[in-house]
């Protein structure tokens, strides 16, 4: 049997091995200097082409920002679609006190980027990726960016006091969510990403008020086309939170597709050189298409 924490390493080295990708536009949207989304055309030379939207990961800290996504959003652009790579703004990168890793994701600051971003990006990109079909938008994310896509997904189902409640579904044709940290209440029973869910929310003295307004379990059924894309051998965010939250969507009347794939575990979904990045394609084509 292959021993766990070297599988886990490899595969993190070769997600990480890739060259970043530049982007064929960037754009802003608002004032702070992570407030920007990068946009790559469809490699094919298509003139017109569904877009894909992506949140990069990295448990929302500051050390991870949407470089080590490009060689992944390069892979979806070299696939025929339209891409625009969101940045937004993560945690401290001075831990909390008694802690010993960056502080994960700011409160309300990471939900309200990734608010602006969606409800900006068909516009700036008739500007800025004329080839991109604003009719045909897919959200994707990995790990962290899952959980950021499932809940830009849901925010017509925020509660009613909720600054990012949007009036009505957005327009997309659906979520391909890769490895999400989709059901906090599981996340934190399993203490994901060094208790990232906790300081996401501000600690625990904030997080039972704050988790109805950010954690997808709680903001379903969505109505919108949903699939989780998951390696059954991820340490970092166990395909046991996915299955919560498929368990929760199905209590809430909505099926949620989850392909859980065999002998993967946390990277290869973002890695152009896996068989598993592939399959991600897939997905996002089935919706897109």
């Amino acid at each position: 049997m292959p021993d766990p924490a070297a599988r886990d390493a490899a595969e993190e080295a070769s997600a990480f091995s890739h060259p970043a990708v530049p982007p064929d536009a960037s754009a802003a949207y608002g004032d702070h200097p992570d407030q920007v989304v990068d946009f790559y055309a469809p490699r094919d030379g298509r003139t017109r082409a569904p877009l894909v939207v992506a949140l990069h990961g990295g448990a929302w800290r500051a050390p991870y920002d949407r470089q080590h996504l490009t060689p992944f959003v390069d892979f979806l652009a070299r696939r025929g679609f339209a891409v625009a790579s969101v940045e937004y703004r993560r945690g401290s990168d001075i831990p909390r006190q008694g802690g010993t890793s960056p502080v994960a994701g700011r409160w309300p600051e990471t939900f309200d980027d990734v608010a602006a971003a969606l409800d900006a990006v068909p516009d700036l990109a008739a500007v800025h990726l004329p080839q991109a079909d604003t009719a045909r938008i897919v959200l994707t994310g990995h790990s962290a960016g899952g959980h950021l896509a499932l809940w830009a997904a849901a925010r017509h189902v925020l509660p009613a006091d909720s600054p990012w409640r949007l009036p009505a579904p957005p327009a997309l044709r659906g979520v391909v969510a890769l490895a999400p940290i989709a059901h906090f209440g599981r996340a934190v029973e399993l203490g994901v990403c060094g208790g990232a869910v906790i300081e996401l929310l501000g600690g625990e003295a904030e997080y039972e008020r704050r988790a109805p307004f950010a954690d997808p379990a709680a903001l379903l059924p969505t109505g919108i086309a949903t699939t989780i894309v998951q390696g059954r051998e991820d340490t970092d965010v166990p395909h046991t939170v996915a299955e919560a939250y498929a368990d929760a969507a199905a209590k809430a009347g909505e099926e949620v597709g989850l392909t859980l794939l065999e002998g993967v575990g946390h990277f290869p979904l973002i890695d152009p050189a896996a068989d598993a990045c592939a399959v991600v394609s897939e997905e996002i084509a089935q919706l897109a298409w």
